[in-house]
């Protein structure tokens, strides 16, 4: 961990934490404090959701344009999956055009992001696995602290994709194809034009590029202190937080 990589626009440092120390928070919150996978989904999906809402009205100069084309969600079969078709249904739900495009035929999707996607289904949100001619903003929810080595398959197809498109990106949590830890791209990643990080920063991101910002996923000050992870919240009266490299 360290806490020389991060801080709020006001100042406040925010420790940055390594894939496996994340691995840990999230385990002690579930197994140990009880907050459930689930609630943390909608958490981030929610979060996302309101950024993805922002970038798509224009606040801060991202869309280039005002077309009809769609919001596209890319969504691979992991916690970063699920997180982003929760902001599918939170988009759907505000009536902004959505398509869902998955890494994997929507059957081979299970627990808790299968139960977000069937949802979506009863919903009638367009799912695919494959991707349209355009976007006015591409969602990048395929791979997140998880990666390890290079993406393979159909999720390194829609990475590729996304350097074809004419859209900004919103990354979840670290952008598909970056190593959480160490920042390294062991293979095709995205380049997003924001990364919205959960719970606390990861190491990798201290060089990354374009707008960064933290989400708050409501894990209280406990689990961290049974980790010894040293932690001030940086939310205030806010659930969501822009963050500096120092």
């Amino acid at each position: 961990m360290r806490s020389d990589l991060f801080r709020t626009p006001a100042g406040t440092s925010v420790t940055a934490v390594t894939a496996d120390e994340m691995r840990d928070v999230d385990r002690v919150a579930v197994e140990e404090i009880g907050l459930t996978l689930p609630r943390m989904m909608e958490h981030a999906g929610r979060s996302l959701a309101t950024e993805a809402l922002a970038m798509t009205s224009g606040r801060g100069g991202d869309i280039a344009g005002e077309d009809d084309s769609e919001v596209v969600i890319l969504a691979g079969g992991g916690g970063n999956g699920g997180g982003g078709l929760v902001c599918a249904r939170n988009l759907v739900n505000r009536e902004v055009p959505t398509t869902v495009v998955l890494d994997r035929e929507p059957a081979e999707l299970d627990g808790v992001p299968g139960e977000q996607l069937s949802i979506l289904q009863e919903m009638g949100v367009t799912v695919k696995t494959e991707t349209p001619p355009e976007a006015s903003l591409v969602v990048d929810a395929i791979l997140g602290y998880g990666l390890a080595g290079a993406p393979r398959g159909r999720a390194a197809d829609l990475i590729e994709w996304t350097e074809t498109v004419d859209a900004p990106i919103l990354s979840l949590d670290v952008p598909s194809g970056i190593d959480a830890t160490t920042g390294e791209r062991p293979g095709v990643a995205v380049h997003p034009a924001r990364t919205l990080t959960l719970a606390l920063p990861k190491t990798g991101l201290a060089e990354l590029s374009g707008d960064l910002l933290l989400a708050d996923l409501s894990i209280p000050a406990v689990v961290y202190d049974r980790l010894d992870i040293p932690y001030e919240s940086p939310f205030g009266e806010q659930f969501c937080v822009e963050l500096d490299s120092n």
